[in-house]
């Protein structure tokens, strides 16, 4: 199975260009798009999902054209926004048999079968009963993967799903995804790298409306080895060695240091240790030379 996207663009009233010539292809599995907040990951995912149309361009899932054949698209489509609403007074189950049946999804029988597996998909079956309006975030964000669930699609798109969970709501949903990736193109909205580090085979990052890089995370890791370079400073050297050295990165320390992270060809300085990259440094590197290019000074 494949997504294709060709030369998709589009430029709001306010003169805001989203998408900007946007071309990549998409095979079964995670995929991670990784970016800051609007970078255009959000309107991408909406133009794939039929909700909004590009300006110009084509999109193409396994022969269905998703610009012009909108209805083929949604009977294999998934689709999990950053923000949904429930019905605050029925229980998980309920609601899902309810959504079954707008899918159409007549036969109790089969229904009850389609329903029951979405919940233990979601490890939401211990609590069908409980008014989903009553559950906390992650468990929301479970209950919108059982409910995309119930058509067995093709193509599942998951925006920002999670962004506010807390650790461990985080990761119960990282593995709900996880389970349902590989028979699936699941496409993952995020700007958490960790969340495409720990889930994703493929990758692209994406900032102002374009496709800056399409990697697997193995492969996009690899182009900086040898390239990462450390040195813990005191917190006030902090803009001198931003002046001498390509710094992409510092956290702080317990004793209120500042770790660094260069990027450099050869070792800035005696003092520097190399370090393996981590996909953080291709995050970073990405963004910072597309900041460094002309177009977008």
């Amino acid at each position: 199975m494949k997504l294709t996207l060709s030369n998709l663009s589009k430029t709001y009233k306010n003169g805001v260009k989203a998408l900007d010539d946007v071309s990549i292809e998409i095979e079964s599995g995670m995929f991670g798009l990784l970016g800051p907040n609007g970078a255009g990951k959000s309107t991408l995912m909406r133009t794939i999902a039929t909700l909004q149309a590009p300006d110009s361009g084509s999109a193409d899932l396994d022969g269905i054209d998703i610009l012009n054949d909108k209805q083929s698209l949604r009977k294999v489509l998934g689709y999990l926004p950053q923000q949904f609403g429930v019905y605050p007074n029925m229980s998980a189950e309920a609601l899902l048999h309810y959504f079954a049946r707008l899918k159409g999804i007549g036969d109790r029988e089969q229904r009850n079968e389609i329903v029951n597996t979405a919940l233990e998909v979601t490890n939401l079956f211990n609590v069908k009963n409980k008014n989903v309006a009553g559950y906390s975030g992650g468990m929301k964000q479970r209950f919108g993967i059982a409910q995309l669930l119930l058509n067995d699609p093709k193509l599942i798109i998951v925006d920002e799903p999670t962004a506010g969970l807390d650790p461990s709501e985080r990761h119960r949903f990282l593995n709900v995804l996880r389970e349902i990736g590989t028979n699936h193109i699941v496409i993952f909205s995020t700007h958490i790298v960790d969340d495409v580090k720990e889930l994703c085979t493929d990758l692209a990052i994406m900032n102002g409306g374009r496709i800056l890089s399409h990697h697997t995370p193995k492969k996009a890791v690899e182009t900086l080895k040898g390239k990462i370079w450390a040195l813990t400073i005191d917190r006030d050297e902090l803009e001198k060695h931003e002046g001498m050295y390509n710094v992409i990165s510092s956290n702080f320390n317990q004793d209120n240091t500042l770790n660094i992270r260069v990027m450099s060809e050869t070792r800035p300085g005696d003092e520097f240790s190399e370090k393996v990259p981590e996909l953080e440094d291709v995050y970073f590197v990405t963004l910072q030379n597309d900041e460094k290019e002309p177009a977008n000074a």
